[in-house]
């Protein structure tokens, strides 16, 4: 199969992320879902990288011990695109062949990260302060979980005090139901319409005090989102194009799925190509620069790798990184050369080597939404690309 290939005649909302036809939808999202553009610098577009494997075969390791050919690897871990960046250089770079690389891609959570980097940006400009009470901006949160003493740091850094549970594959979860808050899931049309903050009203907290664990929940990164749009002024689509897309020169207009009432679904809803991931990872890696502009506040970049409390994320029980923290809506893996992620579920990621000056952008459509196993190997084959194409 190669690009272009048809929409799947009995595709729906009901299954668009089930495989197979993730394979399609995860670039078509704006076909199923509202959504807002994110719109480029005027004369911008193009400019994509050309798509190739380097000549003479790479080979990377995977967490049980075995190696294998890099695309083997790819292909398996149904990756639709890859690109790699050394020095700010792109290395190299996939695609599969029935994924079109101009296409702007689903990116699931990977989108809390960019979420938190607008926050940054918008504290550096004075209209944000990660300290106040999210009812600072949102007073219709009042009463919920996100009301009293919950701040926008607690939001930022997982640490809401939250009772509720990321059941991606229960239809009948309070997941489920928020998804279909957000329009991802079929609307009962008898029942009244909710939207995200209807919806996070009805969110309630657990005993302990916010700021204690870490605790997992999209909902929380989609009320960041509604924070950040309330403290910009302006729709979250135009502040991430006025803010961060312009300023690091994407090359492909990207987009957000919205809900009833133009919400962002900040957790998990935009949708940018591989490459244009790979300029977020880049400027991150240069400490919030981008050319000769300071993008995001380089404190607010330094503090992806030195905030966060690891005995908030220990409580919060076993993780994927267990020497690791989170912070601001990024991963610090706990590794010798400081790696930092953005990792959504299906297989998308921004894996971010400071130590050798690598930066690797990965879509994909996996069938699972969590693989451990899958997200295993994945660490380990972007430490062997990351020493295989270390800056000089």
């Amino acid at each position: 199969m190669t690009y272009p290939f048809a929409r799947p005649d009995d595709l729906s909302i009901a299954n668009w992320r089930l495989s197979p036809f993730n394979r399609w939808s995860f670039q078509h999202v704006r076909e199923l879902v509202p959504t807002a553009r994110i719109r480029i610098a005027q004369g911008a577009a193009g400019g994509n990288d050309p798509w190739s494997i380097r000549k003479g075969g790479i080979s990377v390791p995977l967490s049980a011990g075995q190696t294998v050919p890099l695309e083997k690897f790819l292909t398996e871990t149904e990756t639709n695109g890859l690109i790699v960046l050394s020095g700010g250089k792109t290395v190299l770079t996939w695609h599969a062949p029935e994924c079109d690389p101009t296409e702007p891609h689903l990116l699931f959570s990977v989108s809390k990260s960019i979420t938190g980097l607008l926050a940054g940006i918008l504290q550096g400009k004075g209209l944000l302060n990660a300290e106040d009470r999210v009812t600072t901006y949102l007073p219709e949160l009042a009463g919920s979980a996100y009301g009293d003493d919950c701040t926008v740091r607690h939001l930022l850094d997982m640490t809401v005090s939250l009772d509720f549970v990321e059941d991606y594959l229960d239809p009948e979860s309070a997941f489920a139901r928020y998804r279909r808050a957000m329009l991802w899931n079929p609307v009962d049309m008898t029942q009244d319409m909710l939207n995200l903050v209807s919806f996070a009203q009805t969110l309630q907290r657990l005993p302990h005090p916010h700021g204690e664990r870490f605790f997992y929940a999209s909902p929380t990164s989609d009320v960041l989102g509604a924070v950040v749009q309330r403290a910009g002024g302006k729709p979250f689509a135009e502040l991430v194009s006025e803010l961060l897309w312009q300023k690091i020169g994407a090359s492909t207009e990207a987009y957000v799925t919205v809900d009833p009432q133009g919400n962002p679904r900040s957790a998990g809803g935009i949708c940018v190509t591989t490459d244009d991931l790979a300029k977020v990872g880049e400027m991150v890696r240069m400490r919030g620069r981008a050319g000769n502009e300071q993008v995001v506040p380089e404190g607010w970049i330094s503090d992806l790798w030195t905030g966060g409390s690891q005995e908030a994320w220990l409580k919060g029980g076993e993780h994927l990184l267990s020497d690791g923290r989170y912070r601001s809506q990024w991963y610090e893996v706990g590794d010798a050369n400081k790696c930092l992620c953005a990792i959504g579920i299906h297989g998308q990621w921004i894996y971010i080597d400071p130590t050798h000056g690598v930066v690797i952008a990965k879509t994909s459509a996996q069938a699972l939404p969590v693989d451990d196993g899958i997200d295993r190997d994945c660490l380990a084959a972007f430490a062997s690309l990351a020493t295989q194409f270390a800056a000089g």
